[in-house]
């Protein structure tokens, strides 16, 4: 089992309760942007979503993660083009202590008019 340390997560979530969390942060003029992607290595097993889910909130992009039967991990990442960005280049380098990335698939990428997801979850 994955653990973060509670003082990691506090005040995060306490942006999100003032409203001024990633929707709230993604209220401005940027042009949006939506990205699928499924990330092949060793991705199961090492807290990669649960990573997943902290650095995306960090970023302040939103979407979600989940594992796959295949043994990768796939998911969508919505927000402004710079802050998507930054979550496809951390998707493909860094990932989780204990994780080996392989190589991360992109795909459906496009620009929307608004955020599909009001933040960032793990799915199973």
């Amino acid at each position: 089992m994955c653990f973060l340390p509670l003082a990691a997560l506090a005040p995060r979530a306490a942006l999100l309760l003032l409203g001024r969390g990633p929707a709230a942060a993604m209220s401005t003029n940027a042009p949006l942007k939506s990205v699928d992607y499924e990330v092949f290595g060793r991705v199961q097993g090492v807290c990669f979503r649960m990573y997943t889910e902290g650095e995306a909130k960090k970023i302040g992009v939103v979407g979600w993660v989940k594992n796959t039967s295949k043994g990768t991990v796939t998911g969508q990442v919505q927000g402004p083009e710079e802050k998507v960005n930054s979550m496809k280049s951390w998707l493909s380098k860094v990932g989780s202590p204990s994780s080996r990335i392989d190589r991360t698939n992109f795909s459906n990428e496009k620009t929307i008019s608004k955020l599909e997801y009001s933040n960032f979850s793990v799915r199973y």
